[in-house]
């Protein structure tokens, strides 16, 4: 069976169960499997109504919602092919997307939404909101559309750090693989239980990951409840009570600094408590524990991390991470406070999901093994190199990239990475950010900015410069207060203590503080939270070269 159709079957076994939920206005809307299964009949009704076929494309642009998942089940029920887009893109870009797949169907939350369409490429465009989807007479319930592993069932662009979105198309054979590595990690974690697992989900379905772990949630006894408010993600957090989700390294940091801010506003024994229990965690963590250490981590086991756990998520067994490196320090952090944080390591074009790691032996700092499939290999130039049932068969209409990044049977990923005795892997850089030096010399930047990042927690963002220069500066987002909420000689600091142990072509010989915020409205950072590089570096250009004129290298 495929994944879509052990999703169907699990549904219809669970009529009057639920399956999926929406916290709308601070209260909780479910549906149950007979529910949700009447929605994707009446969708698929629609679909069949509008003229859709097998291999046509239709775009899905809304937010999260048990109707977006009703809609997804249902275009690939049909054997049509889903395209999720980013409702946080603006509408140039979902237009240069929609340009690309071309669909035969635009599907929008609302006329709002619909109306953001550019008007050149609206006017050619089918488009319907959610609301005239699903107030349809006519329904299809049948089985959904049989699947060979080769065929396509959805396009997912990627997120374009380094210039132009990609259609990645995935096929059932990809996602079926995956899905089945997803729920072997997953009963791992879990256990023997006969309660549903509690999901909470807040990244958005376009991204791989988001939709991988709706796919999973479906095909297995959870509920999944879905965010719908991320400036309110704390409380929605509260009424989920999950026992796990999917993050981004962006929010466990954000969550990181505002714990770390409330308990130094607080003040008195509790921060006293605070500072002195995370630095016995952390020589404890290095082995080099002591009497005293061991009183003060017990004192902050026993009166204060409990309550911070219990105010996370009083159910939680553990936080999965992906999309981006995550700083080692965030990691032990999580794991001070009794919450393990599971890495996962992939790409779109691998399905999301290259390798897991093990909930019962994981190592800080590592994504964990490769996945029982996949095998995972590094070039001469330490680029990993993947092939196995996750990998993709290419991009849309790009037929010289697909050959290009699946070059000799693997696929090139892109970055750069070191597997240990254990198999456990480890990423070190990205190809495409490396810095090369006019000395030729190559460095890769994510090391040293996290380096910095994590000893000047008030900054939003650190992106080292340099390419084509004499030596390596810095660029530090203190968005807000021009920069004066970081202080120029902590981070000069900060750079000297670096400095020393550096070799001399890895020294930041300068910086500059940034009051403009890298945000995704302002095109510098990408939906899920990375840098693009090429786009800070043109906005700041009249800034680096201030930099390299007043400290020539």
């Amino acid at each position: 069976m495929t994944f879509l159709e052990n999703i169907f079957t699990r549904l219809e076994r669970a009529p009057g169960t639920a399956v999926l939920a929406e916290i709308r206005d601070g209260k909780t809307v479910s549906a149950t499997g007979g529910e949700l299964l009447a929605l994707v009949a009446q969708a698929r009704g629609f679909l069949r109504a509008r003229g859709l076929k097998t291999g046509d494309r239709c775009a899905l642009w809304a937010p999260n919602s048990i109707r977006w998942v009703a809609l997804d089940l249902a275009i690939m029920a049909e054997g049509i092919i889903a395209v999720a887009l980013d409702p946080r893109q603006v509408p140039a870009e979902i237009s240069a997307a929609i340009s690309d797949c071309t669909p035969a169907l635009v599907c929008c939350a609302d006329s709002t939404m619909a109306a953001l369409l550019q008007p050149e490429s609206a006017a050619a465009l089918d488009v319907a909101i959610f609301n005239d989807i699903f107030s349809t007479d006519t329904t299809v319930a049948q089985p959904p559309t049989h699947h060979a592993d080769h065929d396509p069932v959805t396009i997912v662009y990627t997120s374009g750090t380094s210039g132009e979105s990609k259609g990645v198309v995935l096929n059932a054979g990809n996602i079926s693989f995956v899905i089945g590595c997803t729920n072997a990690r997953l009963d791992q974690l879990m256990g023997a239980r006969k309660e549903p697992d509690r999901v909470f989900q807040y990244a958005p379905f376009c991204f791989a990951a988001a939709r991988i772990l709706l796919f999973t949630s479906l095909s297995r006894n959870s509920v999944l409840t879905l965010s719908t408010d991320l400036t309110k993600i704390s409380e929605e957090l509260k009424l989920a009570a999950p026992n796990y989700f999917v993050n981004v390294p962006l929010f466990l940091e954000r969550v990181r600094r505002k714990i770390e801010e409330s308990i130094q506003d607080r003040g008195g024994f509790a921060a006293v408590l605070f500072k002195r229990g995370h630095q016995a965690y952390m020589r404890r963590y290095r082995k080099q524990t002591n009497f005293v250490d061991g009183l003060w981590w017990a004192a902050a086991n026993i009166i204060l991390f409990p309550a911070i756990r219990k105010n996370i998520g009083p159910n939680l067994k553990a936080l999965i991470c992906g999309s981006a490196p995550l700083s080692v320090e965030t990691q032990l952090f999580f794991m001070m406070l009794g919450i393990p944080v599971l890495q996962v390591y992939g790409l779109t074009e691998t399905t999301a999901i290259c390798t897991m790691d093990d909930p019962l032996h994981f190592e800080p700092g590592a994504v964990g093994p490769a996945v029982p499939g996949v095998k995972m290999t590094v070039s001469d130039n330490s680029e990993i190199l993947v092939r196995g049932p996750s990998v993709f068969p290419g991009y849309w209409q790009r037929p010289a990239e697909t050959a290009k990044a699946l070059a000799g049977g693997w696929f090139h990923t892109g970055d750069q990475g070191e597997v240990d005795a254990q198999g456990n892997w480890r990423i070190t850089g990205r190809l495409k950010n490396l810095i090369v030096l006019d000395s030729g010399h190559n460095v890769a930047p994510e090391p040293l900015e996290d380096a910095i990042a994590a000893r000047v927690p008030e900054a939003q963002h650190v992106i080292l410069v340099g390419n084509r220069r004499s030596s390596l500066a810095a660029l530090v987002a203190a968005p807000g207060t021009n920069g004066n909420s970081v202080k120029t000689e902590h981070v000069q600091s900060v750079l000297n203590t670096l400095n020393v142990n550096l070799p001399h072509y890895k020294q930041i010989r300068a910086f500059q503080l940034i009051a403009e915020p890298f945000t995704m409205e302002n095109g510098l950072l990408t939906t899920n939270g990375k840098l693009k590089r090429d786009a800070i570096v043109a906005r700041f250009a009249s800034e680096i070269d201030d930099l390299y004129r007043k400290k020539p290298a």
